[in-house]
């Protein structure tokens, strides 16, 4: 229970620094702005995800195909990064688009339950979205990973993996 409580602190913190930091050099921050701080976020979470991909398949035996790699990404990995098992709820695996969502997610719950706080929702979503498109990217898979949120603290993630 404490390391949650400090992973979603550390998360909060970070997030808060990379946008003061933005703010302190631009000034009055515009769309393009955010979008450099989404990126930043992305890139972190990115490069977080390979590494703790490499540490969860060490042991593991290599994975048959896509499909197989989406249900490890969604059992064992969401279980050990966020604490909860993600459900897959649509899958087209010839366009190679999955649809993850879980119904309270961790980092999003420190935030409020009502609709004031959405238009905060998507810095906090960047980071996990880097963390699973790195995830794969270590796997084999190129990706973009989307995060939406309609209700909080629910979140659903598009995962469309790039064909080559």
């Amino acid at each position: 229970m404490t390391d949650e409580a400090l992973f979603e602190f550390l998360h909060m913190e970070i997030v808060s620094h990379v946008y003061k930091e933005q703010q302190a050099s631009k000034g009055e921050m515009d769309n393009k702005d955010r979008a450099a701080c989404v990126s930043v976020l992305e890139g972190m979470g990115f490069r977080v995800g390979q590494g703790l991909i490499e540490r969860l398949t060490r042991d593991s035996p290599s994975f048959k195909d896509e499909l197989d790699i989406m249900k490890f990404i969604c059992k064992d990995y969401w279980t050990k990064v966020f604490r909860r098992v993600a459900a897959i709820l649509f899958i087209s695996p010839p366009q190679g688009t999955y649809v993850l969502q879980d119904n309270k997610f961790s980092l999003l719950t420190q935030l409020s339950g009502g609709k004031q706080y959405l238009d905060q929702a998507p810095k906090y979503l960047a980071f996990s979205c880097g963390m699973v498109r790195g995830a794969l990217s270590n796997l084999g898979l190129d990706s973009v990973v989307t995060a939406e949120v309609s209700v909080m603290p629910s979140c659903k993630f598009q995962v469309v993996i790039q064909k080559l």
